[in-house]
């Protein structure tokens, strides 16, 4: 798997975990738990990942959904 974003937005990585099982591509959240070591303060990013072959697919579907400035840089 290959990341696609990261973000500390709760609401963004819902809409986006949301988008992409609407088009039948699997992701996986990474760190999601990690708000037990920052106190549940939300200072530690979550990553949402794709896989390899699915990572276009991804890109453009959070493209098209106006969301493009929260992509990972290549």
């Amino acid at each position: 798997m290959i990341e696609l974003m990261r973000t500390n937005d709760a609401v963004i990585i819902s809409f986006v975990e949301a988008l992409l099982k609407d088009a039948g591509i699997a992701c996986f959240v990474a760190d999601r738990n990690m708000s037990i070591l920052d106190g549940s303060i939300g200072i530690l990013p979550r990553r949402v990942l794709v896989g390899v072959d699915d990572l276009a697919e991804a890109k453009r579907i959070l493209t098209d959904a106006g969301i493009a400035n929260e992509l990972k840089g290549d």
